[in-house]
């Protein structure tokens, strides 16, 4: 987007604000941009202060920035404002073949009102969309299969065409920073797919796929009698009086409140305004102190599902004090050994607790063999590593999600219903940043795992969605 003014940003502030110092102006401040599609209004924003930077809208009358960049995506604001607009109506605007594109920029200033100016400049493109590449399917290989520690492969039969169409689509970024791909089909190796560098030995950052882990090991103390159960208060492992803010209800939160993220904690990672948002979290010394520390707003939460993050810390860091030898060696001994998970990396908190919040790394084999034992009902080979009643328990509609239509959440994992050629297919799955998921099907013996970077992006939870309704799904149910 190249875009030529007659006088800069700050100046058109300054018509708009006269008594306002250039500092204030650049807080207050900034472009508001209006997209349009075949002559339609398809979506307008007022770009938040602080970018671009002070200078640049004190001095710049043209300049140019990238709309997509796939190979440096996310570096500049303007590629975040391209993905605004594809999120919010873009990309069902833009369908293939051919269409007008129009971008119009004004200025705009709030004190505390909104005031937009006039018109700075406007600019409109013909585009011929190619939604999906041109695929030359003989050129395209599906990878073969070899066995893995504790996964045969499968002789299942599958839509190879549809593997392959969806491996051009990765491969041509329609499908952006996709790791790779594995589907297991009634306990055996289906598809096993690798993309951008990844391998079968590179472990992934599945971001918050290991808040499930916590689940999975609460079950396991659980079973083996080091927790009563999921009822128990916090109250029986820390003296909440200590903490600050401390209220009677934090006596009553429980086990079960943090494992389905309904607690009273004054905690929502999807409010920035949130005292106990994870961001706020993450520079603490402590976080089990900053976490118990958190005041309550029972009237606001009132038992409703909200995420978050740091209660799923505090739980992880609670079975570390609980389970004989810690967390670490404890999860090596009851759950990883048993599934041959040899190499793999947690993460930790300040206080060096394996960090439930997220962020273990595995390979993606590893993390399918993860997601089968939940398939299996907790049971592996002839060993039932999870209570086959924990499993039950977690596999079950707790919450439902505010905010989203039929979704659900049980304990620490997610639930949705997927509807492909007029049949529903309802999985429970773990899911992180950046499109990171690990599928568990009820009534179909699948575990599907995506690995993604495409950390912070909107398009990302969004992008696997499409993958498994249109490409997986389609070409591996009969």
């Amino acid at each position: 987007m190249t875009v030529v003014m007659d006088k800069p940003l700050a100046a058109r502030l300054q018509e708009l604000a006269p008594s306002l110092s250039p500092e204030s102006l650049y807080k207050s401040g900034n472009y508001q941009f209006t997209f349009y599609v075949d002559d339609r209004l398809i979506y307008q924003t007022n770009l938040l202060p602080g970018a671009p930077a002070m200078q640049q809208q004190q001095t710049e009358v043209n300049w140019c920035r990238p709309l997509i960049d796939n190979q440096n995506e996310g570096g500049v604001w303007s590629q975040f404002l391209w993905s605004r607009f594809m999120y919010n109506g873009g990309d069902s605007s833009l369908t293939e073949g051919k269409h007008q594109l129009k971008i119009e920029i004004r200025p705009y200033i709030k004190t505390p009102e909104v005031k937009v100016g006039a018109l700075i400049a406007a600019g409109q493109l013909e585009l011929q969309v190619q939604r999906k590449p041109v695929t030359d399917y003989a050129g395209i290989h599906i990878s073969p299969l070899k066995p893995y520690a504790g996964l045969e492969v499968s002789s299942a039969r599958f839509d190879q065409r549809r593997i392959k169409e969806l491996i051009a689509n990765i491969e041509a970024d329609v499908f952006k920073h996709v790791t790779s791909v594995v589907v297991i089909k009634n306990g055996r190796l289906l598809i096993e797919e690798y993309f951008n560098g990844a391998g079968r030995d590179s472990l992934h950052d599945m971001r918050s796929v290991g808040k499930s882990f916590a689940s999975t090991m609460t079950g396991i103390a659980i079973g083996e009698g080091y927790l009563q159960s999921e009822y128990l208060t916090l109250h029986r492992y820390y003296d909440l009086k200590k903490y600050e803010r401390y209220s009677v209800a934090k006596d009553s939160v429980s086990i079960r409140d943090l494992l389905t993220m309904s607690s009273g904690f004054d905690g929502d990672d999807d409010d920035p305004e949130s005292p106990g948002n994870e961001e706020n979290m993450y520079p603490a010394d402590n976080w089990v102190k900053f976490t118990l520390d958190l005041p309550m707003d029972t009237v606001k939460y009132h038992g409703q599902w909200h995420y978050f993050t740091a209660g799923v810390m505090l739980l992880g860091s609670m079975l570390d004090k609980i389970v004989p030898g810690g967390l670490e060696r404890y999860a090596d001994n009851k759950l990883f050994a048993p599934l041959q998970i040899t190499h793999y990396k947690w993460q930790y908190t300040p206080q060096y607790a394996p960090n439930t919040a997220g962020g273990i790394r595995m390979n993606a084999l590893d993390f399918a063999k993860y997601g089968q034992l939940y398939q299996n009902n907790g049971r592996w080979k002839s060993h039932q590593l999870i209570p086959e009643a924990w499993v039950a328990k977690t596999f079950s509609r707790q919450r439902a999600i505010a905010g989203r239509d039929k979704e659900y959440y049980g304990y620490l994992f997610w639930n949705k219903t997927y509807h492909v050629n007029g049949k529903s297919y309802e999985a429970y799955y773990c899911s992180g940043n950046g499109g990171n998921k690990i599928f568990v099907f009820k009534g179909l013996p699948v575990v599907v795992v995506i690995t993604c970077t495409a950390y912070g992006r909107g398009y990302a939870h969004q992008q696997a969605d499409k993958m498994m309704v249109e490409y997986i799904l389609p070409a591996i149910i009969k």
